[in-house]
């Protein structure tokens, strides 16, 4: 499927609540004040079926939560070939990278189908840094546990992998 340019940031209703945020591991531990605070200053946009949310080597400056639907995470091997990596859901984040490192985009990410997406900036974390400290520190702790719990999932997929290649292409001695 080819992949749709991505779109600029659109506000959709329903607008996003307290409750909603309130599943999202992101948000976790954070005090219902700072998530009405949350509710009203971040945007969330509407993507359809093959629409990029963003591409591999794009300049990153946001990350997103999925509020609904599924994003698909690609990346290209050294052949230039798309590999599917992962498939994110309802409280997913994606690209959340940026949020850590500012570097290029190291995946690209596409809408599986119509998805609705919460967008979180640099700009609007620099904010939330300058509202409220505490709260700030627990979402960039809640990424690194998140980014973490993924390298573990990544090193035991890539233990089994090495494993298996041994195993059928290394002769024994």
């Amino acid at each position: 499927m080819p992949l749709a340019k991505p779109s600029a940031p659109r506000k959709y209703e329903p607008s996003i609540t307290v409750a909603q945020l309130r599943e999202v591991g992101l948000f976790g531990a954070l005090s219902d004040e700072f998530l009405e605070h949350l509710v009203s200053v971040l945007s969330a946009t509407r993507l359809q079926a093959g629409e990029a949310v963003f591409r591999e080597g794009d300049p990153a400056r946001e990350m997103y939560v999925v509020l609904d639907g599924e994003i698909e995470v690609l990346k290209k091997s050294h052949k230039g070939r798309d590999t599917r990596v992962a498939i994110l859901g309802p409280n997913d984040c994606v690209g959340e990278m940026s949020i850590i490192d500012m570097q290029p985009r190291s995946a690209t990410a596409r809408a599986l189908g119509p998805a609705w997406l919460l967008r979180i900036s640099t700009e609007e974390m620099d904010a939330l840094y300058r509202h409220d400290l505490k709260s700030y520190t627990l979402i960039v702790l809640n990424i690194a546990r998140d980014l973490s719990r993924r390298l573990r999932v990544t090193d035991g997929l890539l233990a089994d992998f090495t494993a298996n290649v041994l195993e059928e292409y290394v002769p024994k001695r």
